[in-house]
């Protein structure tokens, strides 16, 4: 299977799970670690990469 560098971008770059309810935050790795960022459901700050599989 070819992995082109674009979808990967897409669906990884920057994508954040939340590791409370699920669900998905685009926002900067940066504002991520100094737990500027919360989740839009659970207003939780703990926030994980999306993995690949």
């Amino acid at each position: 299977m070819v992995k082109f560098p674009q979808a990967e971008a897409r669906f990884f770059h920057n994508i954040f799970v939340c590791k409370k309810c699920g669900s998905k935050i685009r926002a900067n790795n940066m504002k991520v670690i100094a737990g500027k960022v919360h989740c839009r459901k659970c207003q939780s700050v703990a926030l994980r990469p999306k993995r690949r599989k």
